[in-house]
Parts: C-alpha cells; sequence; structure tokens
C-alpha cells in the first residue's frame, strides 16, 4: 500500500489565505504569540488547502490562525506553510477536530467546534475518535449544549466541574443539585477549592441564568425579562441586608450611649475613672452627651 506523500513547506503570500474557521483569541494570548515569533521565529508552519481560481492560486487556511495573524502583525507579507489536499468539507472539519484537540479554549469556542462537528452530521462516537476526547466527556458536553448550559460547560473547560457532575445538575432540581454535590464530594470528585468553585458557579447559574451573556451590536448586555427581574429581585435582596446591618448597629450604639449615660450619672463610678485618670471622653461622644445635658 503506497503511503501518502508528506506534504512539502513553501513559502506563500499571506494575502491569498483565507480563514475558513475563524475563532476569538484574548489580547494578551495573541501579544504573546506576536511577541515569540518576533523572538524565535516561527517554530510550526500553518497548514493549508490550495484552491485553484482563474487569477492564480488561493489557500485555505486549517490549522495556525494565531500563527496568521501574527506573521501579518510583523508586517510580513509571506509564511511558511504545509499544503495538504482536502476540499472545503475536510478543511472545515480538519479545523474543528484541530481547535477540539487542542484543547486550550474558552466554553464559547468548544461550543463552537464540537457543535460544528455534531452539526455536520458526525456522531458522538466519530467526534470522539478524531478530537482524541473520551466518549463520556463527548456526550457530556453535547448534552450542555442541547440544555443550553454555557455557564456550566465553561466550569467543565476549565476543570471546576466533572462533566458527569456537570450533566446532572442540568439535569436536575435544587435538590437534586446539592446530592449531585454532595455525590461528588463522596466520590472525591469535589474537594476543598473545586467545591468552592463548583458552589459559587451554581450560585452564579441560579442567580443569572444558564448561559453566558453577551453583548449586542451597540457593546450592551442584552438581558431577557426573566433576567432582569432576577437582577431587581437581587439589588432588593441587597438593600434589604443593608438595611437590616443598619438598623442592628444603630441598636447597639444607642445601647452603648445609654449604658455610658447611665455609668456616668454614677458619682461613685465617676470617682474610679478620676482614681484611673480615665475621666475623659473622646470629643464626639463628649459633645453628643453634652448636647443632651448629660456633663
Amino acid at each position: 500500500m503506497a503511503s501518502r506523500p508528506i506534504p512539502a513547506v513553501e513559502m506563500i503570500p499571506i494575502g491569498l489565505v483565507t480563514v475558513v474557521n475563524p475563532r476569538v483569541r484574548s489580547k494578551r494570548i495573541f501579544k504573546e504569540i506576536v511577541a515569540n515569533i518576533a523572538e524565535l521565529g516561527l517554530k510550526r508552519p500553518v497548514t493549508v488547502a490550495r484552491r485553484e481560481h482563474p487569477n492564480g492560486p488561493r489557500y485555505e487556511l486549517v490549522c495556525g490562525q494565531g500563527r496568521l495573524e501574527a506573521y501579518r502583525a510583523l508586517g510580513q507579507r509571506e509564511i511558511p506553510a504545509l499544503i495538504v489536499d482536502a476540499d472545503a468539507e475536510d478543511c472545515l472539519v480538519m479545523s474543528l477536530v484541530e481547535n477540539c484537540a487542542r484543547r486550550q479554549h474558552r466554553a464559547i469556542d468548544l461550543l463552537h467546534d464540537i457543535e460544528g462537528l455534531k452539526h455536520r452530521g458526525y456522531s458522538q462516537a466519530e467526534i470522539a475518535r478524531k478530537t482524541g476526547l473520551s466518549l463520556e466527556y463527548v456526550r457530556g458536553v453535547i448534552r450542555l449544549l442541547e440544555k443550553g448550559e454555557h455557564r456550566l460547560l465553561r466550569a467543565v473547560e476549565g476543570g471546576q466541574i466533572p462533566v458527569s457532575t456537570a450533566v446532572e445538575i442540568a439535569e436536575a432540581d435544587d435538590i437534586g443539585v446539592q446530592q449531585a454535590l454532595q455525590q461528588a464530594y463522596e466520590q472525591n470528585l469535589l474537594r476543598g477549592r473545586k467545591l468552592l468553585i463548583a458552589k459559587r458557579v451554581i450560585e452564579q447559574r441560579r442567580r443569572r441564568g444558564k448561559g453566558l451573556r453577551t453583548t449586542g451590536a451597540k457593546g450592551k448586555s442584552t438581558l431577557s425579562s426573566d433576567e432582569l427581574l432576577r437582577a431587581y429581585r437581587q439589588e432588593t435582596d441587597k438593600k434589604r441586608l443593608l438595611i437590616r446591618k443598619a438598623e442592628t448597629t444603630r441598636g447597639r450604639l444607642v445601647f452603648v450611649t445609654e449604658a455610658l449615660r447611665n455609668l456616668l450619672a454614677d458619682e461613685h463610678f465617676v470617682t474610679l475613672l478620676r482614681a484611673e485618670g480615665l475621666d475623659t471622653l473622646p470629643r464626639p461622644l463628649a459633645d453628643r452627651f453634652r448636647a443632651s445635658g448629660q456633663t
């Protein structure tokens, strides 16, 4: 059986490369990529597929978007590339697989990649095989995606909550959620800091909803009526708690003031204070007593 030829590395014009599966990276990570390439050069070429056009060849990017954009930022006109033989469908799938297998992405990227493979007709077993992820993990992620549990999904991808526990939480009521946490604790899946983080995620999910907030065209958060009502109730509860704390503090201050007033009315107590050199008061407190007629 003849082996497939190893793709050769060629220098290709950056302006002729199209990104078929674009993704957004943080500015910090992008700056690190640019700095590393500027200092050390390109360690690994990008991967592209050649497409013939009437005006000459063009290229579709399979993997290496960060490296491509870093080269552009550095003012380079050409980039080393491995040219593979793949149609448009294969390019997209290869790009999705490469993104999933790298496993260094946000939950929204995982949504984009695994759900992209699912929508293109790949079974859960095929997605697991292509990405190198376990079948249990893929099943759990797809189940979370189907239920719109983006907040739990981000916690799973961040290693904060096991995927099996996240699925149990997604399908449980409030009592079931606590039981899922208890079971994860007993199985040593959530302990210490991870357990605290999981509880925080669940509380955020309860207060803010399953999904992550998205921004509209003007950069403002778009909230549903339920989210607005939930936010209003949350702020109302905070104000009520603040009022209760203020009333408790006021009651304690009144008690202390009256206690001091009664003590200072006792001549024996005042004589004892004078003997110990403690017969003076802080000016604000003395002024308050003087204003109320107490000497």
